[in-house]
Order: structure tokens, then C-alpha cells, then sequence
């Protein structure tokens, strides 16, 4: 037998893959642990924090920047506790590592609105633990007490007005320091950038052109890829007359690959262009008969005949159902959805040397490395991720299947690969937000109060359809794909899933006796992560249901909420923040209505009022107030940015997001088909922060949810018809 040596870390993580666990440890590492190509007399207390002998501070972003503020954000907690200027640092983007896992996930990946709240105290402390170094180093040089040195603006002062050295200066004898055991954080009172500091630090690098996306990468002799995919997911190749294509100026090769047939060409729409010529007969498959009415129907049949699991019981539902004959009841469907980022899919690939380079716009770049070993056998060590900036992400780059496709590529070549999806590849092969059907019972009293609410959800689980890649990135670099395969089966079984009734199980409601319950419903279509997940269509169910029974108790759905959120201070604080801005009691123009939400994701509080228009059955949304309670905010500008394009966001699937499907192939194909809000449609957005001085939690997502449930609210009061049913649409 072969003897394999197993660090500790990879027999612990062997061990508690195996059982289903999770370890979480704040890391600090030491230089060890640190990427290559670093200077060598530069301070490096930990894996995030350098200081150059030049006076550079460089942080090293774990989590990757797409738009949502992280670059800013990180930077702003590193310089707090260093006492530099956040403007003043350099970010490169960390390699894969496992000192910039996620703590919650055990992956390098940014989602779950969790790249600010994870690194709120463990990038104060690589700030703090840098800063004390260098102050030991300049107490040191001047042969005073550590006591009697100021920091400030990247520079140590021996008292008020007396001698000072720059960071720089110090850097080679403060890496000489002993690392500190114990750090002492800033006091609220005492910041200075935190909760004021309000550049976009990454706006510059984007307007001039200076930040590179995925899509922007350029390497000699490059080449060029583009895909032929079927039609439908799980159709393989029947037949291929690739002859026309062959013959098209520039075209290099035709290459059959796992996931269809690629074209390779030295221009990109040389490559698109022979891609259209090929003649592809692909078989029926497992979903070629799926049409968006039988994936409903497998839902309805799901809900009609299973009892699922229970992911919320308290009281005695059943007894309440049975002790009043008042009952209401409705059913809920939120429609598949893709992701549309500005910038489509694309990964460019170069195997030189013995080892594979990828450059990728991903959100995951350990996930990225796994898929690539998958697909091309090279050894961890051997795979290097190159993180990009990214152009939206959404969720959708936390599944690497466009990575996979380039690698399956570019290993026929010793030239770099770029793969580009078009918008409509984009589109049609998007790994869509699951579809779900809802079926909601309330029990009232005589006087309309709540007594009892059932929440009955049919959706498929996402990590069913993600654990084959998390699967990789989790094992021990060194577990044969055999073994892989093996974790990601037993991750399926034993990996708890929320994502189908987060938002649903933890309706805040002061109702008596609540039960929800998920059934799995899977169609088979491919499906991933999308902003806000469960959320997005969960507060849609919950608030339009909610606004249901205050219409049926004759109560202003305001104070209806009110009422039963007595329990909850920071929902009340949002809900009455946002009426108030709203002006929830005030006139409004004729033909307009407004309507609430309430709705806390990824612990952040937000509600939203909607004021609303119908004309010719077009809902029209004018104006939309937001507040929001995230704790701390540490970008108050960016928190705002966030709430707002989470608004739009949410308002355009609210109003027009649906995929649907015919012979198991998507409907729509671009932006004619499947539009996004436009400026001239974009509501005024109002947003108020009412968050304190509690640990920052997550914006990119928590504007989301409870826009469809506002608006669809506002159109009731108008029109008093309940829209139950995503989009919403007033003409069927």
C-alpha cells in the first residue's frame, strides 16, 4: 500500500467532512503562510497586512470585489487599526489559501452577504497587530516607551511635535518584533474612518479603465473559444458535421468536450461565427420533454402528497385549525431566474510549464482550483487562480462551470484560452434561482386575529446541485477525484440546505401556533445561488400573506405588523422608519398606493414602502423608501449604494424576471426577452440608516427580498387584486 502523509489539517478535515461537521478558528497566520513574491524586509504580521520598506501598505482582499463595496470596505477596517489613510492602500487579490477561507462556509468564497461582518474583527486585528509592531519598532529606535508614540497617516511620532519615522522607515526592524499576543481594538468613540469614510475606492480603477475584469484579460498569442451547448441540460451528442466550420478563417480546432463542442479560433467573433456553422444533432435527454407547466405540476403533486420535513414547529397547529372554521388560504409561485450579470461568463486558461494558470472573475476561487484539477488532473500545487475583478456576480460565480469548460479546452493547447459566453449562452445556460410553488393556511377568530399559520414549500435544495463542486475544494488536495465524487454524494445526503425556506421558517410574527414545512421538489433543471436565495422569494410569500390577513382583520397593514412585532424592536424600527420617511398616513397623488414590507436576510432589518401607479395594467413604481438596520455601518455611502441596487435589483424580477421552459430548453435569450428595469422605470429610492453601534452585518443582499412583497402590497390597495404569482402581472 502506498503511505500517504496527512498533515493535521488535512486528517482534521478529512475527519470532519466525513462526519458532517465544520470548524470554525480565527487565523492569524504568520509569513509562512503567506503568497509568494512578497519583499523580503517587509513587515508581514499576518496573512492580509504588508508593509513595504518604500511605505507601501498592501492588503491582500480575501474576498473579491464585484461591485458590492468589499474593496473599500476591507480597506477601511485595516486602516482604522493601522491609523492609515483607507486611500492610501494597495489590494491585490489573495491566491487560494486556506488563511482566507470564509469562517462560516470553510470555503474561500464570497457570498451569504458575509465578506464584511466574517473580516469585522479579524482585519482590526491584522490592522492593530501591525500597528503594534511598528510602534514597538520606532519605541525601539528611540529608546522610549511604546506608551509614548503617536500613529497616524502611516507615520510614528515620538509625542506631540516630536521626531517621527514613516511606516516604511520601521518595516524591516518592526518584522523583527515579537508578534503581540494580546490586541486591543479601537473603542466605537475613538474611529476615524469607520461609520465617516465614504470613498469608493475602486471607483477610479472602473471609470479610467484601470481595473482588470475577467473579460479584459490579454496574453500573447491568445486564442479564442466559444461553445456549442444542447439545448437542454443532459443532452449528449448525437451526431456533428463540424466540415463548414473547420474551413472558416482562423478557426484553429473543433473540440468535443464534456459539456458540448467548443470552436477555437484567434478572434473571438471568428470563433462565434464558425461556432453557428457547426451542425449538431444532440439526443432527447432526461429533461427534454420539461416544460415550465409539468415542473409546476411535479410541485403541486409534491405538495399534495408529501408531508416533507418540519423546519418550524410551535403550539399545536392542528388542534388551532381545528377550533374555528375561519380560515384563509392562498398559493404562492415564484418562477426560475437567471442572474444576468453585465459581465457574461468567461475564464481564460493557459497550460505552460507543467502547470495550468486560470484567470477568472469568480467568487470562489478554491472552488475554481478544484473543478480545474477535475477537469485536467494536474495537482493542486500545479492549478494557480488568478481572481479578477468581476462584473456582477450575484451568486452566479459561486458555481464554476464556466472554469471547468475552459480548462476541458485549453489543455489541447500550449497557447492561452479565453472563453467567452455570449449574453444569450448566458441566459439560456445560467444556473438559474429554483422555482417554487407555496401554500400558505392562516386560522383567525372571530375578530380576525391570527391563531394559527402554516407554510408549506415545494423547491428544490441548491446544495444538491452544488456540493459536486464545494466537494472538491473541501477535500484534502490530495484525495483522488474517486474520492471526491464519493464526498459530494454523502455531502448531498447529510449538508443542511435552508435555502428553500430561509425567510420562511423564522417569520417574526407573534402568531400562537406556526408551522412550515419543505417538500424537495427537483425538476432536474440546473440551479445555484442568487441574490438572496430563499429570501428573494420567501418575503415575497410571507408579506404579501401577512398583508392577506390585516385586509381580512380591517387593520391598516402598518399598524396590522406593528401589533404583531411587538416582540422584535429591530423590525419595528425599520417598519417606523420607513413609514415615517414614507409618509405612510399622508395624501398621495391620485391613481398612486402605497404598501410595506418587512423582512430581515443575512441579519440585516429592512423594510421598504412602495408608492405605485397601474395604467393599462402597467404597474408603475415611483417612489420606494428603504430603511435598513445593519448594525455599524462601516461605508455609510456604500450601504446606501447597496440598498439601492438590491431595490432594483429585486423591482426588476419583481416586475418582468421569469425563465420558462419548453422541450427542457429555455425560452428567453436576451435582454428583449428578459428585461432589466431601465433608467427611465427606476423609482426615486429613498434609504435610512438606523443602525447603532452593534457588529456590521450584510447589504449586498438584504434590499432584495421585501421589494416584490411592496409592491405587489401597494397594487392591492389600488386595484384590490392580490397578485400571488411572479412577476407581478395586472393582464394575463
Amino acid at each position: 500500500m502506498e503511505t500517504i502523509a496527512l498533515s493535521r489539517r488535512d486528517l482534521l478535515r478529512a475527519s470532519l467532512s466525513t462526519g458532517g461537521g465544520l470548524m470554525v478558528a480565527l487565523q492569524l497566520p504568520g509569513c509562512a503562510s503567506l503568497p509568494q513574491g512578497m519583499e523580503t524586509n517587509s513587515l508581514r504580521p499576518n496573512a492580509w497586512l504588508e508593509v513595504t520598506p518604500d511605505n507601501r501598505v498592501i492588503l491582500t482582499l480575501d474576498r473579491v470585489e464585484m461591485g458590492q463595496g468589499t474593496y473599500t470596505g476591507m480597506c477601511t477596517l485595516l486602516a482604522e487599526e493601522l491609523d492609515v489613510d483607507p486611500a492610501s492602500i494597495e489590494v491585490v487579490f489573495a491566491p487560494v489559501d486556506s488563511a482566507y477561507e470564509q469562517p462560516d462556509f470553510g470555503l474561500q468564497i464570497t457570498g451569504g452577504s458575509t465578506s464584511l461582518s466574517s473580516n469585522w474583527v479579524r482585519l482590526r486585528e491584522a490592522g492593530a497587530m501591525g500597528r503594534a509592531m511598528l510602534v514597538a519598532a520606532a519605541a525601539q529606535v528611540w529608546n522610549a516607551p511604546a506608551s509614548s508614540i503617536i500613529t497616524e497617516h502611516s507615520v510614528c511620532r515620538l509625542r506631540e511635535g516630536g521626531p517621527s519615522l514613516s511606516y516604511g522607515e520601521l518595516a524591516e526592524l518592526a518584522s523583527r518584533q515579537p508578534t503581540p499576543t494580546d490586541i486591543t481594538l479601537k473603542s466605537t468613540a475613538d474611529y476615524r474612518y469607520i461609520g465617516k469614510f465614504n470613498q469608493r475606492l475602486d471607483a477610479s480603477l472602473k471609470s479610467f479603465g484601470r481595473a482588470d475584469f475577467g473579460i479584459d484579460v490579454q496574453l500573447p498569442d491568445m486564442l479564442y473559444a466559444m461553445m456549442a451547448r444542447p439545448p437542454a441540460a443532459g443532452r449528449a451528442l448525437r451526431a456533428l458535421d463540424d466540415q463548414a466550420a473547420r474551413n472558416m478563417p482562423g478557426v484553429v480546432a473543433v473540440i468535443q468536450v464534456p459539456r458540448g463542442v467548443a470552436v477555437v479560433a484567434d478572434k473571438y467573433w471568428r470563433a462565434r461565427q464558425a461556432r453557428d456553422k457547426l451542425k449538431i444533432e444532440w439526443d432527447a435527454g432526461e429533461l427534454g420533454a420539461l416544460d415550465t407547466a409539468s415542473i409546476f405540476d411535479l410541485y403541486r403533486q409534491t405538495l399534495d402528497t408529501e408531508s416533507g420535513d418540519t423546519v418550524r414547529s410551535e403550539g399545536d397547529v392542528e388542534s388551532a385549525l381545528a377550533s374555528t372554521s375561519e380560515r384563509m388560504t392562498a398559493e404562492y409561485r415564484a418562477p426560475f431566474l437567471a442572474h444576468a450579470t453585465m459581465e457574461p461568463q468567461n475564464c481564460t486558461v493557459w497550460f505552460r510549464d507543467g502547470r495550468c494558470d486560470v484567470w477568472a472573475p469568480t467568487q470562489g476561487p478554491d472552488v475554481a482550483r478544484a473543478v480545474a484539477r477535475r477537469e485536467c488532473g494536474l495537482s493542486a500545487a500545479d492549478i494557480h487562480i488568478h481572481t479578477t475583478f468581476i462584473g456582477g456576480g450575484f451568486g452566479r460565480r459561486l458555481s464554476q462551470d464556466f472554469v471547468g469548460e475552459a480548462v476541458s479546452i485549453a489543455q489541447h493547447f500550449d497557447r492561452p484560452v479565453k472563453l467567452i459566453w455570449s449574453r444569450e449562452e448566458d441566459i439560456q445556460h445560467d444556473l438559474f434561482r429554483p422555482a417554487s410553488l407555496h401554500r400558505l393556511t392562516a386560522a383567525l377568530s372571530p375578530g380576525g386575529e391570527a391563531l394559527a399559520w402554516t407554510h408549506d414549500i415545494a423547491a428544490p435544495r441548491v446544495i444538491d446541485h452544488y456540493a459536486k463542486e464545494a466537494a472538491g475544494a473541501v477535500a484534502p488536495t490530495w484525495a483522488p477525484q474517486a474520492m471526491v465524487r464519493m464526498a459530494a454524494g454523502v455531502a448531498k445526503m447529510v449538508t443542511p440546505d435552508q435555502s428553500a425556506y430561509e425567510g420562511a421558517e423564522d417569520v417574526p410574527y407573534a402568531i400562537p401556533h406556526i408551522r412550515v414545512r419543505h417538500m424537495k421538489a427537483d425538476s432536474g433543471v440546473p440551479i445555484s445561488y442568487w441574490r438572496s436565495v430563499g429570501h428573494s422569494f420567501n418575503a415575497f410569500v410571507v408579506e404579501s400573506f401577512i398583508d392577506e390577513l390585516a385586509h381580512h382583520a380591517r387593520q391598516d397593514p402598518l399598524a396590522y405588523r406593528e401589533q404583531l412585532l411587538r416582540d422584535h424592536p429591530r423590525h419595528l424600527r425599520v417598519l417606523r422608519a420607513a413609514a415615517q420617511k414614507a409618509d405612510w398616513h399622508g395624501a398621495l397623488a391620485p391613481g398612486r398606493a402605497r404598501g410595506v414590507a418587512c423582512h430581515k436576510s443575512f441579519g440585516t432589518y429592512v423594510a421598504q414602502v412602495a408608492e405605485v401607479s397601474v395604467e393599462n395594467d402597467a404597474i408603475r413604481v415611483h417612489r420606494v423608501v428603504c430603511a435598513v438596520d445593519c448594525g455599524l455601518a462601516v461605508n455609510p455611502d456604500t450601504v446606501i449604494a447597496q440598498m439601492q441596487g438590491g431595490v432594483i435589483f429585486g423591482l426588476t424580477a419583481a416586475l418582468y424576471g421569469e425563465i420558462t421552459h419548453t422541450q427542457g430548453a429555455v425560452r428567453q435569450s436576451n435582454f428583449h426577452d428578459y428585461p432589466v428595469l431601465r433608467m427611465n422605470e427606476t423609482p426615486e429610492i429613498d434609504v435610512v440608516l438606523v443602525g447603532g453601534d452593534a457588529a456590521p452585518t450584510g447589504v449586498g443582499e438584504p434590499g432584495t427580498p421585501p421589494i416584490a412583497p411592496a409592491v405587489a402590497n401597494a397594487v392591492f390597495r389600488l386595484t384590490g387584486r392580490r397578485l400571488r404569482d411572479l412577476p407581478l402581472r395586472l393582464k394575463t
